[in-house]
């Protein structure tokens, strides 16, 4: 019943995701790292209200308490920070197709990670998909005229906040409130910085742009706390595949709506990768399938 009830909160949550490249142009002129500062104090906020009407401070406090879970909490922080400041960063300058290819290289990532920290084991052809995404890497490093540098940083960041969260392994919305009230001062400094400098834009567009600002908060909790939910409910295996949801999205939002360019090599990079996520998504299929039957078996013997 959990398992069941974390896949759900997983594929919402990567459904919200993908919607995200048509949000955050809405908030320009502003720059990506006043977005992103935005993003954390509302989120703080939003997480903050969200505490106190579900009754959740004492549970907050005792993650506070524990230093192991503090520790892991700190670095999911910093690592989500670098995550949303690139993805804004990305899909405001036309990289909505590379932000794609970091979320699609990401579920090779997490259960990497799951094998290296966390002790999971992979198949023959699940190693035979990782090595295929390197080729693909390669390939696409080749066309883009160096590392894809946005789809490595998000794949990375996205990776290890996963890796954290299961290892705090806290309820999503007191993980998820720890996190952002750990940024939340320096988001707060750097706009502070900025309306001392007078080069804010907020409130300088219209009640409209201010409001939407307002919103990034609700926007940013909803989807992470549905992960949060469903990180610590599933296997690292279990969250990459369903991370293949939001760049299918993301990529065909840059493909069909923001018309961005993909060169046939692009094109034959995007392929390898999507090849390695079928034998991927297959080969978990078919194991997973195999344990329900013999489990079935030795139940009814």
């Amino acid at each position: 019943m959990e398992g069941r009830r974390g896949l759900g909160y997983g594929a919402a949550a990567y459904f919200i995701w993908g919607l995200f490249p048509l949000y955050w142009p809405l908030l320009e002129p502003a720059g990506a790292v006043e977005v992103l500062a935005h993003r954390i104090v509302w989120s703080a906020l939003t997480m903050a209200l969200v505490v106190l009407l579900l009754r959740r401070t004492g549970q907050v406090r005792s993650s506070l308490a524990d230093r192991r879970v503090l520790a892991y909490l700190v670095l999911a922080a910093a690592v989500i920070s670098i995550n949303w400041g690139t993805y804004i960063w990305g899909v405001s300058n036309g990289r909505v197709t590379e932000a794609a290819l970091g979320y699609f290289i990401t579920p090779l990532v997490t259960v990497l990670m799951g094998v290296l920290f966390i002790g999971e084991r992979l198949r023959p052809a699940q190693w035979a998909a990782l090595g295929l995404a390197a080729v693909a890497v390669l390939v696409l490093a080749v066309d883009y005229g160096g590392i894809p540098w946005v789809a490595a940083a998000l794949a990375l960041s996205f990776g290890t906040y996963g890796l954290a969260k299961k290892k705090a392994n806290t309820g999503a919305v007191e993980s998820l409130a720890i996190e952002t009230v750990v940024a939340a001062p320096f988001a707060a400094a750097y706009l502070g910085f900025l309306a001392w400098q007078g080069s804010a834009v907020f409130g300088t567009v219209s009640s409209g742009h201010t409001l939407l600002f307002l919103t990034t908060g609700i926007v940013t909790a909803i989807p992470l706390v549905l992960f949060g939910a469903s990180a610590t409910r599933v296997s690292m295996v279990a969250i990459g595949i369903l991370q293949y949801l939001a760049p299918i999205l993301q990529f065909a939002l840059g493909v069909l709506w923001f018309h961005e360019e993909m060169p046939a090599a692009r094109w034959a990079g995007f392929g390898l990768v999507w090849l390695a996520l079928v034998i991927f998504t297959f080969e978990a299929i078919g194991h997973r399938r195999r344990q329900l039957r013999l489990a079935a078996e030795a139940t009814a013997v």
